[in-house]
């Protein structure tokens, strides 16, 4: 484990400081071991801002991480590769597949990585391009999970994802990944949006990491759209596990938020974009 600080700031958030500019999608950046980490870039208005308001030096990046091929966590994949001519990107291989959201009464939304990233990420060398279909260690401390398995019976990708614009192909996200830091307190897990099963997910990297203390999770829990039982049951998991620390936000949801508040009372630390979180 790290005995060196830990600092996570987070640049990106659906709320954000009064000097900040919110937007729909998740951005952290972490600082760890000597290096400089961005998870998830946000949809691409608000990252370059941001970082600016919060003197976050994005040309120092040396790892870019990407939980997933969501527009709303890749949106500034081409701008981050520019800033920084030197970082490396861990995706998983499925991150650049055309995706799409169908509602009942709407047409298909593309909702895949932009163009602009795609293209960004078609010009890296292959020594600057990490793909994560299994787990991958960033340092001695800290890594990244790859796909994670589907274990629990009762999460699923969280609303209603396809591969085609017909609805005829389902999308199981297999590109969700999280990323962890083994820290003195406990295993520290940064999540995009956990499409993957918040639960799963947490269940994965102690597998990985062989450790049973998990400190804090920070990022979204893809609850909004949880069915009652969804999210009993995860509370009822989530009790068994026992973070010292739950950070939710982004695509988490009020109502779920609420509820995890009603459930673990000061475990739960509200976020938003402009706050720093020291492990």
């Amino acid at each position: 484990m790290t005995t060196t600080p830990v600092k996570i700031t987070v640049v990106v958030d659906n709320q954000a400081a009064s000097r900040l500019v919110p937007e729909h999608g998740l951005s952290l950046w972490i600082e760890a071991e000597a290096k400089h980490i961005l998870f998830d870039t946000g949809q691409g208005k608000a990252l370059v801002e941001n970082a600016r308001q919060l003197d976050i030096p994005l040309k120092k990046t040396d790892i870019l991480v990407l939980s997933h091929g969501h527009y709303d966590h890749s949106g500034a994949v081409a701008q981050v590769l520019k800033i920084a001519p030197k970082v490396r990107l861990f995706l998983h291989p499925k991150a650049v597949i055309p995706r799409y959201s169908i509602a009942a009464v709407t047409q298909a939304r593309p909702i895949g990585m932009p163009e602009a990233a795609q293209h960004a990420i078609g010009h890296l060398s292959d020594s600057r391009i990490v793909w994560t279909a299994g787990p991958v260690q960033l340092s001695e401390h800290i890594g990244v999970t790859g796909a994670i398995p589907r274990t629990t019976s009762f999460e699923d990708v969280g609303g209603p994802f396809f591969l085609d614009p017909r609805g005829k192909r389902e999308d199981t996200l297999a590109d969700d990944q999280a990323l962890w830091i083994n820290t003195a307190r406990g295993l520290v897990i940064c999540v995009g949006c956990s499409h993957a099963g918040i639960v799963n997910t947490l269940h994965q990297v102690k597998r990985l990491t062989r450790s049973t203390v998990i400190h804090a999770v920070i990022g979204g829990f893809h609850l909004l759209n949880a069915s009652p039982e969804r999210l009993e049951r995860t509370l009822e998991a989530l009790k068994a596990i026992l973070p010292h620390q739950l950070m939710p936000c982004h695509c988490t949801g009020d109502g779920a938020v609420q509820a995890l508040a009603d459930a673990f009372s000061d475990r739960i630390v509200p976020v938003r974009a402009g706050m720093i979180f020291e492990f």
